[in-house]
Order: structure tokens, then sequence, then C-alpha cells
């Protein structure tokens, strides 16, 4: 049976006017105010509903309050005890999910309930629906200016041991024994003994971690040569190769090692580090997870918010930098490949920008092209260093049609040619020969002229280097660094480099919900300062459902003892009128 409770629907008599006048205004200029007069109806109830049967069954809790505390959870990085107890004794979350009844079924959740109704959301994907629906209202409520946007990524970890190579092996292992033992227990009698006492018991598998630098080598092909027995040995067992934890064997195998067959026999050898990709396995706890070798194993996040870029103290603190996109991934993957669909994404729900920051990873020729097609200009340097000494294409002065108008040292070129997408310049012979420059110019000598050739895209990127250099770029380049204060605000208020949970499902929600969660701390920072010198419209009515309050209370403080006065009265009387018949 489906509970959903119309919060949209206004009470007779304010439920809250038990709270004074300031605790109440502290409730309504936090995050718990915001929550309960913005974001709360906005939950999208209905697409959990569906998973439930109207009219059968028991009934669920308060629909509203589950995703609400979902969201709660993730913002506050708490575990799941932490948020059974917030829910049932926190007025600041009653509050916030409009709880006004006093039952267990209102504000208590069990662990099981929790954890169901969350994986139900993590499964179905609600995620992207609650940061899209919020995100949105936040938008319209706070009038936020969308045309000024920045984007980044952050690495997160999930809740998975950091194992190097042996460790990958033997934890590998180790969770084929035990699933094998617990569900074929015929075939783990086939194994061999040597093989059980070495990575079955937890103890036993402790003893990798103390393996000498010196003796890694060794230990690495003699656990790489057990893994291939054990994969060898059940390959043609239908019922071990169809369990996950055996696949997992095989792709340890196939991405850390190679076999050589020879003979009629297989052999097989460890790859060497530079082999191995960057999506290989890096737990067998966490398969999803990736490395990069940059920032190392995990996901990572990408995030784009908006800005101002005023030097207002003032407007800066009424302004709502709010994250219009979020999106997770492997960690192996570029950043170069996600900045497209970030624009598609926030252009299709009306968020999109018409100037984004961003860093050099970015900052691709495709990347600006792309976005400029879309009416987006990409402002972000060219990726690589510059050759010292040496005369780039970037010191040339182009025309807007592609063509080179003066060289380095003030020449014309003589000719101008350009065929599909490729560009010639001819200089003069006697001007080139005696230059300074001559040997470390791009222009070289030919049969009638020396000439300066290059392609469409060096051409567009010798200018954004050009324009690199340049006061205006970078006085507009340096409102890209605020998103790393984001990063920083994002992990100390809400955990997200370091998540509580596995796998790639798991970790983007909870990484998107606590986006949500900083979008939701900043917009209550944003509405303090706002009305912090304006009267709160809710002061009078709040004042006269207090003075209601105060008056029922006075009236059963003064009549309530006359009842019970007249009531014992009235029974002393019956009692003495019985007594006297």
């Amino acid at each position: 049976m489906i509970r959903i409770k119309d919060h949209k629907q206004a009470e007779l008599f304010d439920p809250w006017s038990y709270l004074s006048p300031k605790r109440r205004k502290l409730l309504d200029q936090s995050w718990a105010g915001l929550f309960k007069s913005v974001i709360l109806c906005e939950l999208p109830v209905s697409k959990l509903a569906r998973f439930f049967t109207d009219g059968f069954g028991r009934p669920t809790k308060e629909l509203h309050t589950v995703l609400g505390a979902l969201v709660l959870q993730q913002s506050l990085d708490l575990d799941d005890q932490e948020t059974i107890h917030q829910l049932a004794f926190n007025i600041q979350w009653h509050y916030a999910l409009n709880i006004t009844e006093e039952s267990d079924s209102a504000k208590y959740i069990s662990p099981k309930t929790l954890w169901n109704m969350r994986n139900i959301a993590v499964e179905n994907g609600l995620e992207a629906i609650l940061f899209e629906g919020i995100t949105a209202k936040l938008a319209d409520v706070f009038n936020v200016n969308t045309d000024k946007q920045r984007m980044d990524s952050v690495h997160i970890k999930s809740n998975m041991r950091r194992l190097g190579r042996i460790g990958i092996f033997s934890s590998t292992m180790h969770k084929f024994l035990v699933n094998l033992e617990r569900g074929h227990k015929q075939q783990f009698e086939t194994v061999d003994k040597a093989i059980i006492d070495k990575y079955l018991s937890e103890k036993a598998l402790g003893c990798f971690s103390m393996v000498k630098p010196s003796e890694s080598k060794k230990t690495l092909d003699s656990v790489a040569r057990d893994l291939f027995h054990l994969v060898e040995q059940f390959k043609n067992c239908e019922k071990v190769i169809a369990m996950h934890s055996y696949k997992l064997l095989e792709r340890v195998l196939k991405e850390q090692c190679k076999l050589d067959v020879s003979d009629d026999k297989k052999a097989v050898a460890v790859k060497a580090p530079k082999e191995i990709a960057s999506d290989s396995l890096q737990n067998p706890s966490d398969p999803d997870a990736a490395f990069s070798s940059h920032k190392g194993q995990g996901y990572q996040m990408q995030i784009m918010e908006t800005y101002t870029d005023s030097e207002d103290k003032e407007i800066k603190s009424k302004t709502l930098n709010l994250i219009t996109h979020v999106e997770v991934e492997k960690a192996c993957e570029s950043d170069a490949q996600a900045l497209m669909p970030a624009i598609e994404s926030t252009k299709k729900r009306g968020l999109c920008p018409t100037n984004i920051d961003a860093d050099a990873l970015y900052g691709s020729d495709e990347n600006h092209e792309a976005a400029r097609s879309m009416g987006v200009e990409l402002v972000a340097p060219v990726y690589g260093n510059r050759e010292k000494g040496a005369v780039t294409l970037s010191e040339f002065e182009f025309s807007k049609t592609g063509h080179v108008l003066l060289c380095p040292r003030g020449q014309k070129p003589l000719i101008s040619k350009k065929k599909k997408t490729r560009f010639a310049q001819g200089f003069s012979r006697e001007e080139c020969a005696k230059c300074p420059l001559v040997n470390d110019c791009p222009v070289k000598p030919g049969k009638n002229y020396y000439y300066l050739r290059y392609e469409e895209k060096a051409m567009r990127i010798a200018k954004r280097r050009a324009i690199e250099q340049t006061t205006e770029f970078k006085d507009r380049y340096r409102w890209r660094a605020g998103i790393e204060a984001t990063m920083s605000q994002l992990d100390r208020r809400t955990g997200v480099k370091r998540l509580r949970v596995r796998g790639f499902k798991a970790v983007r929600f909870s990484a998107i919900l606590k986006a949500i969660g900083l979008n939701l701390f900043r917009a209550a920072a944003v509405r303090r300062a706002a009305n912090h010198d304006n009267a709160d419209p809710n002061n009078a009515k709040s004042a006269l459902n207090h003075a209601f309050f105060f008056v029922k209370e006075h009236f059963k403080r003064v009549f309530c003892p006359l009842k019970n006065y007249f009531a014992l009265c009235l029974n002393n009387r019956e009692h003495i009128l019985t007594t006297n018949i």
C-alpha cells in the first residue's frame, strides 16, 4: 500500500506553532526551512511509487520522507544507523520533511526498509531525476544566471582497499574459493589442498602483505601460476564458469598475464606494469573501479557550476553558484570526453551556458569547435608546453580567414594559398635568407619562395596560444580556479572523496546526491544573506499562531481543574444520594 502525503495542502492550524519565534526563525533560515519550502514537494515520489502496489499489502513509509531521508543522508555524510537516529529525534529533519506526527510510522524507519528503499533508487537511477528536478527548481527560485559556468573533475574513492598486483591476484582467488565452497562443495573438494591452505583463510591471505620487495617478483609469478591453474581446472565446468567470482579470475588472468603455448603446454608469465590497461581490475570487491596514473584507483566526478565574475562581496554573497551538471565516470576516462555531454545535458534542461571555463584537458581543438557549433564559447588553454628557443606558429599574425598577415619579423607573405584545410604562405627568399631566426623558424626554403605550410587546425591552435599571452585572457581565465573551492567544499561538507559504498551504480547515486546537498547548503546561505536586512513575511503569521497556541494552553490549564472539580462533586453527590437511599 502506497503512502504519499500532500505537502502542498495548507494546515488549518500551524503544526509548528509550539516553537518559539527565535527557534522557528533559525529553522526557516537553515537548510531545513529551504528543503521544506522549496524541495520537498519537488521530490519524484511517483517514480518510487511504481515499485509498490496501491491498495494491497502493508503501508509503505511516506515516500516524501523516504526520498528526503536518502538525500539528507548523503548530504550530511551519515551511515544508516545515524540516519535512523536523525530521522527519529532531530527536529531539523522533522521540519525539513514536514513530519508533524509523533508516531513510529512517521518518524522511524528500520535499517532493512532504508536499505531496500535505497537499493530501489540505486538500481533504477533515481539520482539523476532527483538532481535534475531539484536543480531546475533552485535555478528558478534563485533566478540563477547560467551564462557563465566552469567545469572540472574530482577523484573519488569507493569503500575498497588499495591493492597491489599480488593483492589483486590473492584476493580474487580467495573470493573465488569462498564462493566455490559455499555453492559447489563437490567441485571445491577437487581443488589442490596447497592452494586452499594458501588462499582460503584470512590469516593465510594476510601473509601476502608482508612480502619483501626483493621477493615480490618471485611471489607474483607464484600467485599467477596458482590463478592460472584454477582457471584451467574449471574451464569446462558450466556451473563454475557461471560464477561471478570465476569470471573475475578470467579477467585478472587476461589483464595481468600472457600465455605462452609451446609443445602442447601452456606457461603463464606476468605482464610488465606498462602493458596493463588502466581499466583493469583494481579490487575484486569493486570490479567497476579503474586506475588513473595521475590520481590513483577509484572513480572521478565531473562537475559544472555557475559563477559570477563580480568583485563586489555583497553581490557574490547573494548570488547562488549552482552545480548544474554532475556525472560519475571510471578513473581511467579522459576529461576531454566529458565536455560535450555536459553541454548537451544542460541544454536539454534549459541551463546551458554561453561561456565555459575549463582547464587544458578540456581544451582540445575538437571541443572548441563542437562547443562553438552549439553557441558556447570554451575558455581553456591549449594543452602542452611551448618549445623553448623556437619560433612557433603562434608568433605569426593571422587574418580572420586563416592566412598569414605578418611573420614575427614583420615580413608580409608574397603569395597565399589554401587547398581544403591546408594553407601555404610564400615569403621572399632574400629576406628570409638573411633573417636571424631562419634556423628556428617553421618557414622552410622552396624552389621560388620560403614556404610556411600548416593545417587549419594548427592555425586555430596557434591563434589560441597567442591569445593566451594577453592580459585580457589571463584576467578572464582566473575565474576558473574558483571551482577548486567547490571541490574542497564538496569534500568537507559531504565527504565525497571517500564514500561508504562500492560499485559504479552505488557510487554514482551517492556522489550525485551529495552534489544536491551542496546546492542545498549554498542556497540556504544565499537566502540568509538576502534576507538579512529584510523582515520575515511569516513573522506576523507565526506570532498569531503562537498566540493561539498559548491561549489554548491557558484555557487547558484553567478549565481542566474546574472540569475535574465538578466531576468530583457530581460523583460525591451521587454517592451521598445512593447511601441515603
